[in-house]
């Protein structure tokens, strides 16, 4: 009764008018704060700049509320202005996420999303976003197909859903689409996986999004930070041993004949034993250096930063080189506008292996130990010479001399944005980038050497990419008492352009790799010049309501349109909807105190997908040909009209866990099928074309999401914290066109009912105990039509079956992170397990101009009658087609990496008071230190697709397990100081 009166007398009182800013505990603004006035009923939410405006009684209360922060209860005493940083009580909870176009604290998200910090992401050394990301969130599987410093890793989340389509996830710098960011310049990378997160990107969200947040300034001081760090790089072994000089003696000994044995293979071979792996590979340097400045005042704050990148791949005349430039500054004209530009700027050289033909990477495994590189004098064979055994005739030395395989990039985007602040409730912005990338790469064969095949030939590769894009926001955000209301809208639109030059000449003289020294100038093998354009519109509404703070209902509508689709669908619409529940806010929970959070979600939403080539759907002729030396058209694109998007329907339910203030749990399930797949179907070759692009076919994954982080022990002087994530995808082909399998390349189909990457050939069937003949597989049906299985030693009569699957059944990581005083230790691991990798790892016989791998332990060859063996009989020229394409050569893919491990020391405050510094830490940290597989190659991570040369490596190297360029183990020690 007499608080009902004091409330009374209070809301009697004179009003005055209130204003303030509410930050959080760093000093930012801080949107979204509930301040409620507690004697009138009547409250505001603080805007997109924390600050509010409301009428109080002059001797009344606020209260300020924001999950994970402490309630604050502050007197009015009269005043009109009273500002108010906030207190953490979950630091977990409060964590800010960039969603979509707008940013909410983790507690409010009602959708599929990880965060990874800048510091998480910056533990392994690599200056590629995607290959920091492995086995650091749930659901995406990141997998490095070459070890290159030039190749990018593969990305996929939540399952691969396209075939002809491209089906990495949309990238989105800064809240705009496209863009780059260096690594060490990053704040934190989002990761939007269902479609209530990602569902904002509409049309080119069906493979998720990946949003990248750069560093900004902060009021106050000039921060300057150095990060420098250096250290080898090493190439490791795997469980793959190959002969040497006795080994290979003794094994093609066991079946030449051994009448022309002698003659064939003299013992004098023995006195040459070249290590041709030692000669292609070496121990490689990698640098890192990185300066920033930051700091500013209350109107305007800046972030500068350049770093050095240099890392030498592992082969011999491989290596990537980067400078990069960022420059991000931010300005308050004044109470109504804030003005941001943001630029970066970027200068890669790179290199590729050039010595020709096969290149070092395959033949530092097929050259003979019995081949000597050197001649009497020293110099260099070409390996034409006489008495050079080896197969290919060919040494990578002698075309390292005088060819190479180098270029230049250079990249470019600047952002300007203006934020305009109409009421405490509505703000426009205005986000607009341009963009430029370009490339100039030279392949240079000389005369001399055995690539130049007698003429010299130069290889001349351009091309320049431009994007202009412009996204245009209106959010309208607001409290009405236990109500709050977001709604943005959005008006987007985007302009890429393409442009590529190749050229070919040969008959040029020695050492001259000038295009205008060459007699003969033609169209390069690499492809065509061509110039190409598309453009994206979009519109969009998003509509946001949380009540109590614990019931949230999202929706938005998507509306976009592409000129890479067909004139009859050239638009489509596409719709997101999502809730979550806060349970642990209802007063039931009171009673268990235990729980800091446990919240409900669930989502559904239709989202698609764009990346396929330009002009797809229009009729188009390509001007490649001649006739009587007049230019020429052939037919390139078949024209399809009702060409549209790919759509994918994802359904998620998600449950999120904080106990205890240390332990923190999320675990997602989700459905998501892609129908109407951008398929390259094959049509008759009368018709003119090999292929029309058309909407036909469907994939399904689905799967699970566990990601659990504790802090084990936290005590004064000692922590110790640890992070998991595991995820299971389950990949299924629902539809293909007319119900026809697709032969992708001769070791994978793929079929309706069937994973994705399935792996189709021959089954192996072992080895025959009585004559070590080769068996596989024969698959016939009875007269009930059941399948009846026998073994043939033909090659030719054996069944093509399915054997198996590319893709893991689940990957994910773990980090370990203890810190005693100023001592800190970081381990993490990533693994893979489930998949199977086509390793082609040896011959029986039927190459004796190439080496042999030793055989993996637990592996036996037969040699007699009733042997037991896993290989067949050695047999000069081949054992019955044992070494062609089979199962046989199929094995796990699973394994276990020690990723990273960091220890790290900061040095005590009183030496850096001393030398007037912020901060000091000392690191020495180690990369892919060791896997633990029974894969018996060089390393079990591979790409999902056999023979497919990764982008940015040399043509020279096609690709499967055997001959893939391997991963570096890293060894780096480095400082990071802090003035």
């Amino acid at each position: 009764m007499l608080s009902l009166i004091t409330s009374a007398v209070i809301a009697q009182q004179p009003e005055v008018r209130l204003t303030g800013t509410v930050k959080d505990e760093k000093g930012n603004p801080f949107p979204g704060v509930t301040v409620y006035v507690p004697a009138t009923k009547k409250g505001a939410t603080t805007d997109a700049g924390g600050k509010y405006v409301l009428q109080a009684p002059a001797g009344g209360e606020i209260i300020f509320k924001a999950i994970g922060y402490k309630t604050m209860t502050l007197p009015v005493s009269g005043r009109s202005s009273l500002p108010v940083t906030m207190e953490v009580e979950n630091a977990a909870l409060n964590e800010v996420v960039v969603v979509g176009y707008t940013s909410k604290r983790l507690s409010q998200i009602s959708s599929a999303v990880s965060v990874v910090s800048g510091k998480q992401l910056n533990d392994v050394t690599s200056n590629n976003v995607g290959s920091l990301l492995q086995g650091k969130v749930a659901g995406v599987v990141v997998q490095n197909p070459s070890g290159n410093p030039n190749v990018a890793a593969d990305v996929t989340i939540r399952g691969a859903s396209s075939i002809s389509a491209a089906a990495g996830p949309l990238y989105v710098v800064d809240g705009i689409i496209g863009g780059t960011a260096n690594p060490n310049d990053i704040e934190s990378v989002t990761v939007l996986k269902d479609a209530a997160a990602a569902g904002l990107y509409g049309a080119r969200s069906a493979n998720g999004v990946i949003i990248i947040t750069t560093k900004s300034g902060k009021a106050g001081k000039t921060v300057i930070h150095l990060n420098t760090s250096a250290g080898a790089n090493k190439m490791s072994m795997g469980n793959m041993r190959l002969m040497n000089s006795q080994q290979l003696y003794d094994y093609q000994k066991s079946y030449f004949d051994p009448a022309t044995f002698q003659q064939e293979r003299p013992a004098n071979l023995l006195s040459q034993n070249t290590d041709w792996m030692d000669l292609a590979y070496r121990t490689g340097l990698t640098q890192n250096h990185h300066l920033s400045l930051s700091g500013g005042s209350e109107k305007t704050q800046f972030y500068v930063s350049g770093n050095y990148y240099n890392e030498q791949g592992i082969i011999r005349h491989t290596g990537n080189e980067v400078y990069n430039l960022r420059v991000n500054i931010a300005h308050r004209i004044n109470d109504k506008l804030k003005l941001s530009t943001r630029v970066n700027a970027s200068s890669r050289n790179f290199e590729n292996e050039a010595s020709g033909n096969y290149g070092a990477l395959l033949l530092s495994r097929l050259n003979l130990p019995w081949d000597n590189p050197y001649n009497a004098d020293g110099s260099i064979k070409m390996g034409t010479e006489p008495g050079w055994i080896g197969r290919e005739h060919d040494n990578f030395l002698h075309g390292w001399q005088y060819n190479f395989d180098k270029g230049k990039q250079i990249t470019a985007y600047a952002d300007v944005n203006l934020d305009y602040y109409i009421t405490p409730h509505l703000t426009f912005s205005t986000y607009n980038r341009v963009s430029y990338s370009g490339l100039r790469s030279e392949l240079y064969y000389d005369v001399r050497s055995k690539a130049g095949r007698g003429l010299g030939e130069l290889y001349n590769n351009s091309s320049m990419e431009q994007r202009l894009i412009t996204s245009n926001r209106l959010n309208y955000n607001r409290q009405f008492g236990e109500h709050a209301l977001n709604i943005i809208g959005v008006a987007e639109g985007e302009k890429n352009t393409f442009e590529r030059n190749s050229l070919y000449g040969n008959k040029i003289p020695a050492g001259l790799h000038i295009m205008d020294a060459a007699a003969n100038i033609q169209r390069s093998q690499f492809g065509p010049g061509t110039k190409t354009e598309n453009r994206f519109t979009k519109g969009l509404v998003q509509a946001d309501y949380t009540y109590l703070g614990k019931y949230n209902l999202i929706g938005a509508y998507i509306l976009e349109s592409s000129s890479r689709f067909g004139a009859n669908h050239r638009s489509a619409g596409f719709y997101t909807l999502g809730g979550s529940w806060t349970i642990s806010k209802e007063s039931f929970m009171r009673s268990l105190p235990v729980f800091d959070l446990l919240k409900l979600r669930a989502s559904y939403g239709l989202t698609g997908n764009a990346e396929i080539g330009d002009y797809q759907a229009l009729g188009i002729y390509s001007y490649t040909s001649q006739y009587a030396s007049n230019p020429g058209s052939v037919p390139a694109v078949q024209g399809n009209p009702d060409l549209t998007w790919e759509k994918t329907k994802n359904i998620n339910l998600g449950l999120d866990i904080d106990m205890l203030k240390r332990i923190s749990l999320t675990v997602d399930l989700y459905d998501k099928t892609t129908t109407d797949l951008l398929l390259d179907v094959p049509v008759p070759y009368t018709s003119g074309y090999d292929f029309v692009t058309r909407n036909v076919g469907s994939v399904r994954n689905r799967g699970i999401e566990i990601n659990l982080n504790t802090k084990n022990i936290v005590r004064p002087h000692f922590t110790w914290e640890t992070g998991f994530n595991l995820s299971i995808n389950r990949n299924k082909v629902l539809k293909l066109n007319n119900h026809e399998d697709i032969a992708y390349s001769s070791l994978q189909w793929i079929s309706e009912g069937r994973d994705l990457y399935s792996w189709h050939m021959r089954k192996w069937a072992g080895v025959d105990p009585q004559n070590g003949d080769p068996l596989w597989e024969v698959v016939t049906t009875d007269s009930n039509g059941k399948p009846v299985v026998t073994t043939t030693n033909s090659y030719d009569d054996a069944t093509l079956q399915y054997v198996g699957a590319a893709s893991p059944k689940f990957t994910g990581g773990m980090t370990n992170r203890l810190s005693y005083k100023g001592i800190s230790l970081s381990v993490f691991v990533n693994f893979v397990s489930g998949n199977k990798v086509y390793e082609e790892s040896t011959n029986d016989g039927s190459e004796p101009t190439s080496n042999v791998r030793v055989l993996p332990g637990g592996r036996t060859r037969w040699q007699k009658p009733g042997d037991i063996a896993t290989d067949p009989r050695a047999v000069y020229g081949g054992n019955k087609n044992s070494d062609l394409e089979s199962s046989r050569f199929l094995e796990d893919g699973s394994y276990l990496r020690l990723r990273n491990v960091t220890l790290s020391y900061d040095l005590p405050e009183r030496f850096l008071r001393t030398v007037k510094l912020a901060n000091a830490r000392v690191f020495l940290s180690g990369d892919n230190l060791w896997t633990w597989t029974s894969f018996s190659g060089l390393d079990p991570e591979m790409g999902l697709r056999p023979y497919a040369t990764p982008a940015g490596e040399s043509g020279n190297n096609f690709q499967q397990n055997s001959t893939k360029y391997p991963l570096a183990r890293k060894l780096l020690v480095g400082i990071n100081i802090t003035f």
